[in-house]
């Protein structure tokens, strides 16, 4: 598609053609790109649920001091809730609190690798597009 845009000063015309060849190794940044693009949302929600994961456990921490040293306490094991003491219930939602700080930091280094893929492409891409293509995301 030609446009013409018109300079002010000299009523001069020029010719813009925006018609883009899109190369086989073009379209595979591209879909590279959109694969990380998706992967990205993917490991925020997973991230988001992970940290509501740890904001749990610690308030549980936290709740539990307020109980007896002999009280027996619900703690859920896959599908099902076993009773412990509280100094084991404490033992196991500090090592539940430390896996899933283990879980958040592989999710973040994750990330990380993804992002900097995607910034190497998004520059590779806008070098060559241009304008004529949108990496933005939506959010």
């Amino acid at each position: 598609m030609a446009a013409k845009v018109a300079s002010s000063t000299n009523k001069v015309f020029q010719s813009v053609n925006d018609d883009v060849h899109i190369s086989f190794e073009d379209q595979q940044r591209i879909n590279r790109f959109a694969k990380h693009n998706a992967r990205m949302d993917d490991l925020k929600l997973e991230l988001d649920m992970k940290k509501n994961d740890l904001k749990c456990v610690e308030e549980a921490l936290e709740e539990i001091e307020l109980f007896d040293e002999d009280e027996d306490i619900p703690f859920l094991t896959g599908e099902v809730f076993l009773s412990h003491k509280l100094g084991k219930t404490q033992e196991l939602l500090a090592d539940t609190k430390a896996q899933t700080l283990k879980e958040i930091e592989s999710i973040e280094a994750k990330a990380k690798v993804i992002k900097a893929e995607m910034d190497e492409l998004k520059a590779l891409l806008y070098q060559r597009f241009g304008s004529n293509i949108s990496l933005e995301s939506d959010d």
